[in-house]
């Protein structure tokens, strides 16, 4: 293993009691955000984008990858793939070969994107769409928890970079590397780091987020799939959702023991459990690309189906069929990109279709159609995939685009077209977002 480090001074931290996460009221600490629900509560932001275009406050290069950055206490962290010399990315996205290359956890300035320091290793991938780490970083108590796509989980010092501990999934827990990767977004719950696993007994565990020992794996599964850990309150008892291709779990998150299991009559295809478990009420919402949606009634011990998708298909598709996006849930409506980029408003108590668009996603019907979604107030911030930031209104009746503004130029080619499929962060009233050649933080201030 290499590592190389650089130090510079970190500002201090507060605990922010929902999560347990270190961070400010306008910071973005891991995936989907503070309360890791998908919602920006910054105001004095933006009603239009400017016509003379959007005002970078800086753009700094960076290696490949999907993985999403997290803020905090005036840092960025992100993950990103440097390719060894001589090695090359396959023509073929799918296939499966041994590429030499290290990855990387970065650690940035939020006021000027200059690298305070950085932890890499050596790291061989053997995974489909191979352009680089997938996870975003988790940032609590002065730790960054970083999850590589072959399974290095690694425990940081945040102001320093120095490695506090690390796990290796494969080695661990005896389990060969998803197809797609490792690509469970941590959780940071108490003194416990939460973790999508994979194998016999291991789907999920949960470590010590001091020292990195186990305290405990429950579940067994062929795949492990590649949906977050999320902990919901549901008939007054606090959850852990795990949710996994041949079933949805529940769990107590102290102990990892079964609250209740609902199996699928058949598996998730192709291991696709992707977008995150989404509670609405007493409800509980999922979504994947071939099996299409399930939402079930949690309001007591055991779960009810209260609707679920018929047709297991890529096109021929009920309900929402989504791949990877994250879907919206506004009063009562469900908002999110289908399977092949219908932007889709559904009824979420019946799973009606009650109108689609391709505006914010590809422009026309493509595989895989994709866009970001996260909530601002009355409106939301859309990132689609050919790297426009939007701002739009999204209502039962319609979808209403306010403005648009390219943010950064597709150049992952991996879906046969040139896209750009890593979440952006948004924090101190600005958007973070990166490709495959660099990252870039946009000022969204109204009085900027």
């Amino acid at each position: 293993m290499k590592v190389f480090h650089s130090v510079s001074s970190l500002s201090a931290a507060v605990l922010f009691l929902f999560t347990d996460l270190v961070v400010r009221a306008d910071d973005w600490p891991q995936w989907l955000g503070p309360q890791r629900d998908g919602v920006w509560r910054e105001t004095g932001l933006v009603e239009k984008f400017p016509e003379t275009g959007l005002k970078y406050r800086w753009r700094v290069p960076l290696g490949s990858g999907y993985s999403g950055p997290a803020v905090a206490n005036g840092r960025v962290y992100v993950m990103d793939r440097q390719l060894a010399k001589g090695s090359d990315q396959p023509k073929d996205p799918f296939s499966r070969g041994r590429i030499a290359g290290t990855e990387r956890v970065l650690c940035l300035n939020e006021a000027d994107g200059k690298i305070l320091w950085q932890h890499e290793y050596d790291c061989a991938y053997t995974v489909s769409y191979a352009s680089g780490p997938r996870v975003t970083p988790a940032i609590n108590e002065g730790r960054v928890y970083s999850l590589g796509t072959e399974g290095n989980l690694t425990c940081l010092d945040a102001k320093t970079g120095k490695l506090v501990w690390a796990r290796d999934f494969k080695t661990d827990f005896g389990i060969q590397t998803p197809v797609w990767g490792f690509a469970g977004h941590p959780l940071v719950d108490g003194n416990k780091l939460i973790c999508l696993a994979g194998g016999t007994g291991s789907v999920v565990v949960a470590f010590n987020k001091q020292t990195g020992e186990e305290l405990w794996r429950a579940l067994s599964s062929k795949e492990p799939g590649y949906a977050p850990p999320m902990i919901y309150e549901f008939a007054g008892k606090r959850q852990l959702i795990l949710w996994h291709p041949e079933s949805v779990n529940s769990l107590d998150p102290e102990t990892g023991k079964v609250f209740w299991t609902h199996p699928f009559a058949s598996a998730i295809r192709f291991g696709m459990t992707i977008p995150t478990p989404l509670k609405m009420g007493e409800k509980l919402f999922l979504t994947s690309f071939y099996n299409g949606s399930l939402m079930l009634d949690l309001a007591t011990a055991k779960p009810v189906v209260v609707w679920e998708s018929r047709k297991i298909s890529e096109k021929d598709t009920d309900g929402l069929h989504s791949v990877m996006a994250t879907p919206l849930i506004e009063n009562g409506y469900i908002y999110s990109p289908c399977s092949y980029g219908q932007f889709r408003c559904l009824k979420a108590d019946t799973g009606e279709r009650i109108w689609e668009t391709f505006e914010p996603t590809s422009g026309k019907s493509e595989r895989w159609g994709h866009a970001f979604v996260i909530k601002n107030g009355d409106r939301a911030f859309l990132f689609s995939e050919k790297g426009d930031l939007i701002i739009a209104r999204l209502s039962p009746e319609k979808y209403q685009e306010i403005s648009r503004a390219r943010l950064l130029e597709p150049d992952n080619r991996d879906p046969g077209r040139p896209v750009v499929w890593s979440h952006p962060a948004f924090a101190n009233k600005s958007v973070y977002a990166r490709n495959d050649k660099e990252m870039v933080c946009v000022s969204l201030a109204a009085d900027r």
